[in-house]
C-alpha cells in the first residue's frame, strides 16, 4: 500500500512552518490517539502515520530531503536509517505509543522538565527566613533603626559560591546533560526522576571546596539594620529582598521576613490606632469637678477636664494622641477611663468631716434617706 504524503497526513500545506507541523501534529495526535478511539480499529495505524510524518517533518535536514525526494529519501540508505526492524520510515525507529506520547508531552509541558532552556538547570534559590522582632509600643509609635542580628548561610568567599575549589566552575552533569532530571521508558508511558548523580543540580564539582564542602556557601550570623516605619503592630511583616539563605553553588539568596510583635505596655493598651488607659481621680475631684494632668505616649502630657460629679468608667478624649496610621491616614485617639479613688486611712477630723458630709447629704436627700431606713428595717425584721 502507497504512504500517503506526510503534509497530507498531518493536514497541513507543503510550505508550512515548524509552528504549523508542531501545531497540525498536537491536533492529530490528540484526534488519533487509541485511548481515545477505542471503537476505531484504524486509530492506532493513523496515529502512527502521523506520528512518523512528524518525525521527518520536524527536523530540517530530513525535511529538506523529503521535500527533493519524497519517501524514496529514507528508502535504500539514502536517508541515513531507513525502515528497520518493523519501525518507521525516516530513520527513526520509534512509532511506538511510548516515544508518540512522550512527543506530545514534551510539547505540552516541556517548559516545565527544562529540556527547552538550552544553558542547563538554573542553580536552586535559597530558602526564605523568618526573624520574629520585638519592639516596644513607645518604639511602634515613633518608629526605629535596629540592628539585628541574623543566622544564616551566605556565600563561600574561597569559592565565590561556586562549591569547586579556587572558584572554579562546576562541570556539565554527564547522566542529565545538565537537566537535573532522567528520563525512563515505562510501557506506554515516559517517567522522569531527579537524576541520581547530581541530585537535581545538573552540575557536578570535582574538586569540592574545602571550606564549604562544595555546597557554595557557610553558615554565619549576620548583622543588619532594619528600619521600623512608626504605627507597626504585632503581625506587621517587613521583606528584607535578598537577605535570606545563600542558594547552593551561587543560586539567588532567599528573602528574609521580620514579624513584628509589640510588647505590652505598663499604662496604654492598644486597639488598632487607639489608645485607652485607666487613671485614677480622687473622690474630690470626681466630685466637685477639675483638671488632671496624665501622660501620653509621645513622652509628654496632656490636660483632661473632668466634669463634676464624674462616675468611674467615664472616658474622656484627647483626639490625635494615639497611635499614628502605618500607611497614612490621621493618627488615633486616646480615651482615658476614669477610676474614682475611695481614700484610705483617714484622720480623725478627715472621719468626723465625712461623717457631716454624710448627714448633710441625707438631710439634702430625703427621698434616699427614707430608702436606707426601710432597707435597714427590713434587715432587721429578718434577723428577728
Amino acid at each position: 500500500m502507497a504512504k500517503r504524503d506526510y503534509y497530507d497526513v498531518l493536514g497541513i500545506s507543503k510550505g508550512a512552518s515548524a509552528d504549523e507541523i508542531k501545531k497540525g501534529y498536537r491536533t492529530k495526535a490528540k484526534e488519533l490517539h487509541p485511548d481515545r478511539n477505542a471503537d476505531n480499529p484504524k486509530a492506532e495505524e493513523q496515529f502512527k502515520e502521523a506520528n512518523e510524518a512528524h518525525e521527518v517533518l520536524k527536523d530540517a535536514e530530513k525535511k529538506a530531503a523529503y521535500d527533493r525526494y519524497g519517501h524514496a529519501a529514507f528508502e535504500g540508505g539514502m536517508g541515513g536509517g531507513g525502515r528497520q526492524g518493523g519501525g518507521f520510515g525516516g530513520g527513526q525507529g520509534q512509532g511506538d505509543f511510548g516515544s508518540a506520547f512522550s512527543d506530545i508531552f514534551d510539547d505540552l509541558f516541556g517548559d516545565f522538565a527544562g529540556q527547552r532552556g538550552g544553558g542547563g538547570r538554573r542553580a536552586a534559590r535559597g530558602s526564605d527566613l523568618r526573624y520574629n522582632l520585638h519592639v516596644s509600643l513607645e518604639d511602634a509609635f515613633s518608629g526605629l533603626q535596629k540592628q539585628i542580628n541574623v543566622p544564616t548561610s551566605i556565600s563561600c568567599d574561597p569559592c565565590n559560591g561556586s562549591g569547586a575549589e579556587g572558584g572554579a566552575e562546576p562541570s556539565t552533569c554527564p547522566t542529565c546533560s545538565g537537566m537535573g532530571k532522567v528520563r525512563a521508558q515505562q510501557g506506554f508511558f515516559t517517567v522522569e526522576r531527579t537524576c541520581p548523580t547530581c541530585s537535581g543540580l545538573g552540575q557536578i564539582i570535582n574538586n569540592p571546596c574545602k571550606s564549604c564542602g562544595g555546597a557554595g556557601r557557610v553558615e554565619k550570623e549576620r548583622a543588619l539594620s532594619v528600619n521600623i516605619p512608626a504605627g507597626v503592630e504585632t503581625g506587621t511583616r517587613i521583606r528584607l529582598a535578598g537577605e535570606g539563605e545563600a542558594g547552593m553553588r551561587g543560586g539567588p539568596a532567599g528573602d528574609l521576613y521580620i514579624f513584628i510583635e509589640v510588647s505590652d505596655h505598663e499604662l496604654f493598651e492598644r486597639d488598632g490606632v487607639n489608645l485607652f488607659c485607666r487613671v485614677p481621680v480622687s473622690m474630690s475631684t470626681a466630685a466637685l469637678g477639675g483638671s488632671i494632668e496624665v501622660p501620653t505616649i509621645d513622652g509628654g502630657r496632656g490636660r483632661v477636664q473632668i466634669p463634676s460629679g464624674s462616675q468611674s468608667g467615664r472616658q474622656m478624649r484627647l483626639r490625635s494622641k494615639g497611635m499614628p496610621a502605618l500607611r497614612g491616614g490621621s493618627a488615633g485617639d486616646m480615651f482615658i477611663e476614669l477610676a474614682v479613688e475611695t481614700p484610705v486611712n483617714l484622720t480623725s477630723r478627715q472621719k468626723e468631716l465625712l461623717k457631716e458630709f454624710d448627714e448633710l447629704s441625707s438631710e439634702n436627700n430625703p427621698e434616699s434617706s427614707s430608702f436606707f431606713s426601710s432597707v435597714k428595717s427590713f434587715w432587721d425584721s429578718m434577723k428577728g
